[in-house]
């Protein structure tokens, strides 16, 4: 099998992403440009987090026009496996990949930090390895994290059990202090209707080995590799 790393001006979490794939992962990974059409054969697509063209206008508002993602679209329709990871996630909803939109963190300041999320679905390729309401410790860094989306979307998020990820405290209950950013209900992660296409905030390649701080981040990455050998 085969991952891909989109790469963008301003991402600054691709090598992260590759690392992790590459040496705790053990699998063939590719740098994949903003600017081609060519997903070289991947059997699944990260999107990583960064500021994609400096966030300019608003965040994934410019990446979304980029080549590479028409592509990443086509292959999503095809039931390709994406994961977008904090910016990533912003540009999955530009896109139209993903519903909703994130906004300013609530207090308008900059999160970076180890936060523990429950597990909503292990039922996605993403979160397999997990189990129901298992609580991952796992790094955010970001400022415009607060998910949003209008009552009948979020109505439908919950009906078609596609809130994969929410804030918690480290005995898993969701609760407005455990909350970093605002987010609606909670949500630090959802997914497409297919369940191929997988949005969350918190950085897991930031936390896929135990001398950077931890492994829960790994669990992500388990379960997609096991995911695609399943296919």
């Amino acid at each position: 099998m085969k991952f891909g790393v989109i790469i963008f001006p301003g991402s600054n979490c691709d090598h992260d992403a590759f690392w992790t794939l590459e040496q705790v992962a053990k699998q063939k990974v590719t740098f994949l440009w903003h600017e081609s059409h060519d997903l070289e054969d991947c059997d699944a697509v990260i999107i990583p987090g960064g500021f994609a063209y400096g966030d300019y206008l608003r965040t994934g508002a410019i990446a979304k026009f980029s080549r590479v993602m028409e592509s990443v679209q086509s292959f999503a329709a095809q039931g390709g496996l994406v994961l977008g990871i904090c910016n990533g996630f912003q540009i999955l909803c530009e896109s139209g990949l993903l519903p909703g939109a994130l906004m300013r963190n609530v207090g308008l300041k900059y999160v970076c930090k180890p936060v523990q999320v429950r597990v909503e679905n292990p039922d996605t390729p993403f979160t397999q390895g997990c189990r129901r309401g298992e609580v991952l410790t796992i790094p955010i860094g970001h400022m415009e994290g607060n998910y949003v989306c209008d009552s009948p979307t979020l109505e439908q998020l919950r009906d078609e059990d596609r809130i994969v990820l929410r804030y918690s405290s480290l005995k898993g209950d969701i609760t407005p202090e455990a909350n970093p950013n605002g987010s609606i209900d909670n949500i630090a992660g959802v997914c497409n209707a297919g369940r191929n296409v997988l949005g969350m905030m918190p950085h897991p390649e930031r936390a896929s080995e135990a001398h950077v701080g931890g492994t829960d981040g790994f669990k992500i990455f388990q379960s997609l590799v096991g995911a695609l050998v399943s296919k």
